[in-house]
């Protein structure tokens, strides 16, 4: 056909029946034909694409490997790499190049079993390896001593000298290397340090996908309150009454009062009396938009009805003080007020937010999808301190506050996704509260517990529970703590000068930054400049 001889190749020859097609390879014959035959079984057709798919990424490997090899030949060292944006590995990316010394990423020191610093911070400084991360590590170990055979044939290895690593989002992860490599045996072994790189690059960025979301999504708010907290709850729904009532955002309600086993629940002894009486007055005022405040009633045990001490309650990060796990007995009770399919979004009285924060949840809460656990701007006592300026600006930023990602108070789910949660932990020894009597079940006396480890809060229940949803977490700056510090001492109370029981450095609210702490440490101790 227009002078171009067309080869064929038969495979029913006596002596090519029963060959395998990387043998038959190795015949002129073979790789010059155009056309093989007869090709009579399925098991032919797929044999030939295995064969020749195996045949063309070879040769994309080695073409891939010769333009390598030809482009670092090209620089030699003669053009700058800038003009031809070789690096390596080839087609890799770069690291970032930081815009200030806040943004450096830093090498993390690390063996087989520990890291250093893990958190880049002084905050822990030993951390155990996790499993994936240990298997990441002893894989990478086991790349790098192949290389080091090819590299250096005479050399052995003796043991790991130190490693380090660090993630870049654009480049991915780097690894060093520093192995002790010996040579000879005996008295005239010598050990040699030689240093190794290794990268991990980003493989191919796909968007997740996910089920479609609205902004019109109605939210179920529940905010609990102890008795010591009805001020701050009094305050939280006249800020409702501003930012979502008054707006018609498609929001609802539910205040969760928790009463103490011998206080009463009626008349003017009442102490939710004058929540409930504005309650019922802004849904008065607002039933024609559809917006309503309700409430439901939780009688506490004997044991979690002493006397609270607010002074020393409001210290913690946590609304719930050292009785974190109230949260499970909250939304168990409150759901069946709800149904299964409602966004609920558990919230605190202290809590101060803007309206960008409710459509937040609503985009990133999806039912049997992905729960959403904001981390909000926890602000610094000053006025109590005396270590920083009060501002009320909603300003985020080191000098007024911290995204405190130790409290778990606020946290958006489905109600269907919360009890599918629930229930895996149920046979673990995390009973499920169905009225008031149940809630000893749960919060048993140290020692007695049978409860899963670490489970204090609902997002530790869904991380323990291992369920199909994920779980989002993520700073938001319109979300804001710290504002019932700020309330009590504007109605001049007091907070202790001790911090009080089980409120331990995680627990506890932060009085200021490290520099704020450093400068009155300063001052206080060189008196020369107490009047500056």
């Amino acid at each position: 056909m227009q002078g171009i001889r067309q080869f064929s190749y038969a495979l029913d020859a006596p002596d090519r029946r029963h060959r395998e097609f990387s043998e038959l390879a190795k015949e002129e014959a073979f790789r010059n034909a155009s056309t093989v035959y007869p090709v009579q079984m399925p098991e032919d057709f797929y044999r030939l694409h295995a064969y020749y798919s195996k045949h063309h990424l070879e040769k994309v490997q080695e073409r891939g490997y010769a333009l390598e090899q030809k482009s670092y030949r090209i620089a030699n060292g003669s053009i700058s790499n800038k003009i031809l944006e070789i690096r390596w590995p080839l087609g890799v990316p770069p690291p970032s190049a930081p815009e200030t010394r806040h943004d450096i990423l830093t090498w993390q020191l690390l063996n087989g079993t520990h890291s250093f610093l893990p958190n880049g911070n002084a905050e822990h400084a030993v951390a155990t390896l996790s499993r994936i991360e240990a298997l990441d590590f002893a894989k990478v170990l086991e790349i790098a001593l192949q290389y080091a055979a090819l590299k250096h044939p005479r050399l052995s290895y003796h043991s790991l000298h130190s490693a380090y690593r660090k993630f870049d989002a654009t480049r991915g992860m780097d690894y060093q290397l520093h192995l002790n490599l010996q040579e000879g045996s005996g008295r005239s072994r010598r050990l040699a340090v030689k240093s190794f790189e290794v990268v991990k690059p980003l493989g191919r960025v796909e968007v997740v996908p996910s089920p479609y979301v609205t902004e019109s999504t109605r939210i179920a708010m529940l905010v609990p309150a102890f008795e010591h907290q009805v001020p701050d709850a009094f305050l939280f729904v006249e800020q409702y009454e501003r930012i979502c009532m008054q707006n018609q955002d498609n929001t609802f309600l539910l205040l969760i009062f928790m009463y103490r086993l011998n206080s009463p629940s009626k008349g003017d002894e009442d102490p939710f009396k004058a929540l409930k009486t504005l309650a019922l007055d802004l849904s008065s005022k607002y039933k024609t938009d559809g917006s309503r405040i309700a409430w439901v009633s939780i009688r506490l045990p004997e044991q979690l009805s002493e006397p609270v001490d607010p002074q020393s309650w409001l210290l913690h990060a946590s609304m719930y003080g050292p009785r974190q796990l109230l949260s499970l007995v909250v939304a168990d009770l409150a759901l069946p007020k709800l149904g299964l399919e409602s966004l609920v979004l558990l919230a605190t009285p202290g809590m101060v937010f803007k309206a960008d924060f409710l459509n937040r949840v609503r985009m990133n809460t999806i039912q049997g999808f992905q729960v959403y656990a904001p981390i909000g701007f926890q602000m610094y006592p000053c006025r109590w301190g005396q270590l920083c300026r009060e501002c009320d600006t909603w300003d985020v930023s080191q000098s007024s506050g911290y995204f405190d990602r130790h409290n778990h108070d606020v946290i958006a789910f489905y109600s269907r996704d919360y009890v599918q949660a629930r229930k895996l932990l149920h046979p673990q020894g995390l009973p499920i509260i169905r009225n008031d009597l149940d809630i000893d079940q749960l919060l048993l006396q140290p020692g007695e517990e049978t409860r899963p480890p670490g489970v204090e809060s609902i997002l530790d229940m869904f991380v323990a529970a291992q369920h199909s949803v994920h779980i989002l977490r993520g700073v938001e700056p319109n979300l804001r703590f710290g504002q019932d510090v700020r309330n009590h001492l504007a109605r001049g109370g007091t907070l202790p000068h001790s911090v009080p029981e089980r409120c331990g450095r995680e627990q506890c609210i932060h009085l200021a930054s490290r520099k704020q702490i450093g400068d009155a440490i300063i001052r206080y101790e060189d008196k020369s400049i107490l009047h500056k």
